[in-house]
């Protein structure tokens, strides 16, 4: 994850690749909130590879960056985890800023996870053992940790395991979780829901910092961890547990206002202002009666690589990453004052889904411009009208041009006595121009018999025999002398051919 403590606006973010070879997260207010500070020369490719590695390479192949290089808190096979490295949890399952936990190797060389909240301190491997003891070797300063795609994960300081599901050909991730464990998931392609074929922590309330100071963690199966605040304390903030308990009473130095309540099979983790071997109970208790800050003492009979069945003490100064364990052979006295105490305050450890936070961040908006704003209604109020206006007249102009024509045509057959034929009907008056009664020069008479019956000398224009239907009434003259009611006045057809033949201009109509 990129900027994962101040993420982006989810609108108007991008992710840019630079010709300068710079890869860049710009947030919506356009300043730069991540870049991998790569600077090159040649052109850029930001490329996706099969293992999940996002490599940003020049055209030459080198490597500039690469997410293999900058692990967020998982681990994917073939991803090395070297001495620069570490995996960092997220602050909860909805919450994905940076947690409490961290799995990184220490400078002894040694391959650890690290609680770092209110407190720091190391839980695993156990701290209660030595590096040796715990199979590891702090002589390898090489320092690296790797798990293959068969589910092996092998480190430097001699810690490997196999996975459940070793040697099937799954999908693997290794990631340290929220609550502070490391576990390895496997899932088959295609397949939604991981499960889990390894894990670090077999006992979760081993896990530091699971419920804060003040407070014990029990794990119940088919339920989870609980937390509860001890006899006396108080939650201090219902929506994190981490924060722990805080008392509801005063403690003072007096002896005689002072006892110690037993707290059966509970141990608190470290916070010991000695380790006194070999004290029996009221010696541990005179200890911690003469000290003002002693908050309790663990009371034990077995310590590893400790000769057994003799009592040993540790007073402790702060209670912290309390459990309840069945199993845990020693108790805890708490210091508290004789007055009656409120009952243990209780709660499942539950963390809500979804977190909110709202980041201190303010975008600057840019002034609205009135004037502008005004030009730009005024403009497409403006652009509508004429657009309505053009249509309404052309729609006029079409049906006046229409109208026109009509009445320019009647008008013309009206005063000349002549009407205009398309080329179909000349055709189909002359047969298809079949009978010739007269040649000339501007063309060729043929005869027709009109529709009526009646007889017409057609002339056809010698540049007319390839132009279409829309040129007839320009290329062709019909001529059809008008019959007056004397006969005496009609022309013979030789004479109305021989007039077709002198007549030179095209647009005339005889």
């Amino acid at each position: 994850m990129a900027n994962r403590d101040q993420p982006v606006n989810g609108r108007k973010s991008e992710l840019s690749v630079l010709k300068s070879g710079n890869v860049i997260i710009t947030d919506a207010g356009c300043f730069t909130v991540w870049s991998t500070d790569t600077v090159s020369e040649s052109s850029v490719f930001l490329d996706l590879h099969e293992n999940g590695n996002l490599i940003l390479h020049n055209s030459d192949g080198g490597v500039l960056w690469q997410s293999f290089d900058s692990p967020t808190d998982t681990l994917l096979p073939q991803q090395l985890l070297t001495k620069d490295m570490k995996l960092v949890s997220s602050r909860s399952q909805g919450n994905f800023s940076s947690g409490f936990y961290k799995l990184f190797f220490n400078d002894d060389n040694v391959l650890r996870l690290l609680y770092e909240g209110p407190e720091i301190s190391v839980y695993w491997p156990d701290p209660e053992l030595m590096s040796w003891e715990a199979g590891r070797s702090t002589y390898n300063s090489s320092r690296i940790a790797f798990l293959d795609p068969l589910g092996y994960f092998s480190s430097s300081d001699n810690f490997n395991f196999t996975s459940a599901d070793y040697g099937e050909r799954v999908q693997r991730i290794l990631k340290l979780d929220f609550d502070g464990n490391i576990r390895l998931y496997s899932r088959n392609s295609g397949m939604e829901k991981w499960t889990v074929s390894w894990q670090a922590m077999s006992q979760p309330c081993r896990i530091h910092g699971t419920c804060g100071p003040n407070s014990i963690c029990s794990y119940v199966p088919h339920f989870g961890r609980k937390c509860s605040c001890l006899q006396g304390f108080k939650i201090r903030d219902r929506t994190d547990w981490s924060l722990g308990c805080v008392p509801e009473f005063n403690l003072t130095c007096t002896r005689n206002e002072t006892r110690f309540l037993k707290l059966s099979n509970v141990e608190f983790f470290g916070y010991d202002y000695g380790f006194y071997p070999n004290h029996t109970f009221g010696m541990c208790e005179n200890l911690c009666l003469k000290t003002c800050d002693c908050k309790g003492f663990q009371f034990k009979f077995i310590k590893h690589n400790y000769p057994s069945n003799i009592p040993y003490c540790y007073p402790k100064t702060q209670l912290l990453n309390g459990h309840h364990s069945p199993n845990f052979q020693g108790d805890l006295y708490l210091k508290v004052p004789k007055k009656t105490l409120p009952f243990q305050e209780t709660g499942r450890l539950d963390c809500p889904s979804t977190v909110v936070k709202q980041m201190n961040r303010t975008y600057t908006k840019n002034p609205e411009n009135a004037s502008q704003k005004f030009v730009v209604r005024f403009a497409i109020v403006f652009g509508a009208v004429e657009l309505g206006v053009i249509f309404v007249v052309g729609c006029c102009f079409l049906r006046a041009h229409q109208n026109s024509s009509a009445g320019t045509h009647n008008y013309y057959r009206m005063a000349t006595g002549f009407r205009r034929f398309t080329l179909s009907e000349l055709k189909k008056a002359t047969r298809g121009f079949s009978e010739e009664i007269g040649r000339g020069a501007g063309g060729v008479v043929y005869k027709g018999v009109l529709s009526d019956h009646r007889i017409a000398a057609i002339k056809r224009l010698n540049d007319a025999s390839d132009q279409g239907e829309a040129e007839v009434e320009i290329l062709f003259e019909v001529a059809l002398k008008c019959v007056a009611e004397d006969k005496d006045a009609r022309p013979t057809m030789k004479e109305v051919v021989e007039m077709l033949l002198r007549q030179e201009n095209d647009s005339e109509l005889v």
